[in-house]
Order: C-alpha cells, then structure tokens, then sequence
C-alpha cells in the first residue's frame, strides 16, 4: 500500500464513526493491560495520527476541493491526490468509486469567437453546474482548458448503467442557455468514465488517465458522446506525441484520410453531398480527430500537402461511388487561409478534376467566413473568383461566427451559407435560437444563396430547420462521419430507407386522394 492508501486508510478508521463507540474502551484497556505508561502513550499517539490523516485546510471532507476549479497542473496534481484517497476508501470501506472526464465539446471555437474573458467565466459558470448536478462529497476539477475531472465519493453502485446515467446527469447541467456578452450560448459535453473495478492500476493516477483515456474515444465519435474505458482501449500514457515527422510520413503513407459526412436535402430527403473531413488513423492506433493534428500540420508548414491529400482522396471517392451506381452531386473540402494564398491552387484543382473526368460543379470549396472577413490580401480574393469562376461551388463556413459582409459574400461568390452548429443547437426548444436562424435565412433569400445548416443533432432540431426554410442539413441525425470503405454501404442502406419512406408517402396520399381512410 503506498503512502496515500494508507493515509487513506488511516483516515477512514480514525474518523469513522466506530472511533467515538471504541475510543473509551481504548483508553480504558490501555490502562488496564499497561497502566498509565500506556495511557499517556495513547493518548499522545492518536492525536497525531490525526494530525497526520486529518484533510488539508480548505478541502473540507475529502472531496472539498469540489469548490476549487482553477486551472493548471496544481489541480491535476490535487485531483490525483484526492482520488488516490477516495480509492483508498473504497478499498477499506468496501463501497465503490469512479472517475469521469468531461470536455466541452467546440470549445476552441467560443473562445476565438468571444475572447479569453468571456471563456474564462463560462468556465466558472460550467463548473458551478457541474458541482450543482453532483453531491457535497464529490469532486470536480478543472484540468486544463476544456477539460474537467470528477471524482464520486463512496457510492453503494457504480456500475455502468448507474455511471451512464450519472454522465447524462452532468450533461443535463449544461443543458440551459449560458450567456456570454449577451448572447446566448448552448454547450454540450462529452464524456468518459472508469469504475473503481476497472481501474487496473489501482491508484488515483491510474483511475483519472483511464477515465482521460476513455474521454477520447468519445470525442472521436462526435460531440455529446459518453464512453466507459475498457482494457482493449489504448492507455493515455501509450498514446505518442505528434512530431512534425510523424506526419510527414502519415501524409506520405495515405494515413491521413478524409472522411464523409452526408449532406441531405430537408425537402426530398435526397443527398445533395458529403463533406470530407480529415482524420488521421496511425497504425494499431484509433483515428485521431483534426484538433489533434491540424495545429501541428500548420506548424509544420504541411498545409499544402494535407490539402492535396484530401483532395485527390476526396474526388477519387466521388469518382468511384460513380462507378458503384451510387450519385452523390458534389463533395466538399476545407480550404485554410495558407491555401488561398497559394497561386498554384486554381491550377492543382483543374488538374485533379480532369483526372477523374469530374465536372467542377462536382465540387464545393468551403472557407471560413473570418477568412473573408479579414482577407486585405489580393492573392485570397483572385482565388476564391477564380475557382467560382471555374465552375467550384463556395460554401461560406461557420457562419454566425464571425464578421462577414453581405458585400464580402457577393464579392466572393458565395453559393451557400452553411449555420454554425451553435446556432442550431437546441433550436427546437429555444425560440431565441429559432430568430437567429430565420434572420440567417431570411438574409440568405435575399442575397440568392443557399442555406445549410450543419451539427443537425435530434429529429427535433431537423423538423425545425425544415420549416424554417433550411435547404440541406448536415449532423448526426443523419449520420456520423465515416471512412470511404463503409460510405458504400451507408449509402445502399439509405437509398432502401429513402425508397420505403416515399412509397409510404405516396400510398397515404393516394388514400387521401381516394377519400380512403388512414
């Protein structure tokens, strides 16, 4: 037993309730067997073993730091700490523990939208929820950034079932708007969790890198997702670090691959496109997510290679879903702002679509709107005509959330606006969200583009899009992103649900035309 189990141990005996009952007998029998020798040995020892097990000034019981969610690595270093005694009291007491990481998901994304401030009290805001949602005697901590840990005290379960359901709970904190420089902000988490049966290591350190561990399973598999660490996941401490070589020889090797996300008409039903979405799969290794890598590839001057590799992957898929029978109308790609400064770009788009004899209508090019917004450079500006001019859809990305003109989206081109998932958000239930959506879309009429909105998450959120005039809608209500070896299938499944949905649909409208009855 190391040193914090055992303090932990001596603190669960020395103040448990079984002390006040025996403490008397205990002196009474020291004196009988000892005398008064022992008596005085007694009575100097206990009152420094409590000294010595009794919990930090500050923390209350064992998980008061719940009320401290500062950041840095002291925190990380205190939250081991106090889950190396809250698994030293499960080992002693019998009753059970768990730890659960939870990050915000699009974090990034608020705090380059509202600044360092504002991310800085939504987090104290988010912490406030998340200490509300639990008990007095549990933990939360503020890791870093977006990230947060909780430690449950002493709990009768803490199977999976009562572990999921308490993560959905921490989830439900955060479900009410926040406000944020007066504006209204919807956020979602996602979350991974280790029980103390699972927790191979058998320390506070080893519970929280489980919990971590899991935590990033459920981000590669989209936001607001929940995931219990099981053995066959990959250790956090096993996962390498990022060196500009790594990717470089990703790049080369074709390990870093788009993949699709369908994009669906909300009045037929129809695919209108895929967006192809970077991920990075190492060998023997989950797929890492583009926040993991991307930063690096910047860094590492590889922008122009990754936008190649997408490229050419991106219309080969198209091309070959061609050939299986299967017409998906375009696909779309991300280009950064270091592409649109390329002079070579128009050129390398050209040649990619005659080489597999694709029309460039077959492809959308989405930037985002800060790019437009802020662009005083001439090379940006002549690309982005010139690809529109070629034939290349643009799509104006993330809009909402920055600062582009009606006369910046004219002067580019732009065919399609596609809506922040921030916006979308909760639109079925929040009529605040519903009149920023039908102004986008109001303004979208007007200026003769198409609307998209993307991070389309429940059927809810769907019904309402439709009604208030969103043209296409993209999420995980419609499906997940997916590799290019699984899209085939996706596609026949969807093709046969399509067809069952309109034959459906056009026997209820023959009865009603018949005068039949439903």
């Amino acid at each position: 037993m190391n040193w914090a189990g055992l303090r932990s141990w001596l603190r669960v005996s020395l103040y448990g309730p079984q002390v006040i009952a025996f403490l008397p007998a205990m002196m009474l029998g020291g004196f009988w067997f000892g005398g008064e020798g022992l008596l005085i040995l007694l009575a100097l020892v206990i009152p420094c073993l409590l000294v010595i097990t009794q919990p930090r000034p500050g923390w209350g019981s064992i998980p008061g730091l719940a009320k401290k969610t500062t950041r840095g690595n002291t925190m990380r270093e205190a939250a081991v700490e106090v889950l190396d005694q809250l698994v030293g009291m499960s080992n002693t007491t019998g009753k059970k523990t768990a730890c659960m990481a939870l990050s915000i998901d699009d974090f990034d994304t608020l705090e380059d939208t509202y600044g360092a401030k504002a991310r800085d009290n939504l987090l104290l805001s988010i912490a406030d929820r998340l200490v509300g949602a639990l008990r007095d005697d549990d933990l939360v901590v503020h890791l870093e950034d977006d990230k947060f840990a909780v430690g449950l005290s002493s709990v009768k379960i803490a199977d999976l079932e009562a572990l999921i359901q308490t993560s959905s709970r921490l989830q439900r904190a955060l479900d009410d708007p926040f406000s944020v420089d007066g504006t209204t902000v919807y956020l979602t988490c996602s979350v991974g969790f280790c029980t103390h049966d699972r927790n191979a290591g058998g320390t506070g350190a080893s519970l929280l890198s489980a919990a971590e561990t899991a935590l990033q399973v459920a981000q590669g598999n989209g936001a607001g997702t929940i995931r219990a660490f099981s053995a066959d996941m990959a250790p956090r401490d096993d996962m390498p670090g990022i060196r500009e070589l790594d990717l470089a020889t990703a790049l080369e090797a074709d390990h870093i691959q788009p993949w699709f996300q369908p994009q669906v008409s909300t009045e037929t039903g129809e695919i209108t496109g895929m967006e192809a979405l970077a991920r990075w799969t190492p060998p023997g290794q989950r797929h890492r997510l583009p926040k993991d890598f991307l930063p690096e590839i910047e860094n590492a001057g590889l922008t122009e290679r990754l936008t190649e590799t997408i490229l050419y992957s991106s219309l080969k898929a198209l091309a070959d879903w061609d050939k299986a029978g299967f017409h998906v109308p375009r696909v779309s790609i991300n280009v950064t702002t270091e592409d649109l400064r390329n002079p070579k770009l128009v050129d390398k788009v050209r040649w990619e679509l005659d080489r597999f004899d694709l029309g460039p209508d077959r492809l959308v090019i989405e930037t985002l709107e800060s790019v437009i917004a802020n662009t005083g450079e001439d090379m940006i500006p002549r690309n982005l005509l010139a690809l529109s001019e070629l034939g290349c859809r643009i799509d104006l990305d993330d809009f909402g959330t920055g600062h582009a003109s009606v006369a910046g989206i004219r002067q580019f081109h732009v065919d399609r606006i596609k809506i922040d998932r921030s916006f979308v958000t909760h639109v079925d239930k929040d009529p605040k969200q519903r009149e920023m959506i039908d102004a986008m879309v109001t303004l979208a009429g007007q200026l003769n583009v198409d609307v998209l909105a993307e991070g389309v998450e429940t059927m809810g959120e769907h019904t309402v899009l439709a009604q208030l005039g969103c043209g296409t809608v993209q999420g995980f209500v419609i499906a997940r992103p997916m590799p290019e070896d699984e899209v085939v299938d996706w596609l026949q499944r969807y093709d046969q649900k399509l067809g069952q949905t309109s034959r459906e649909t056009g026997t209820t409208l023959r009865k009603i035309a018949g005068g039949g009855t439903m």
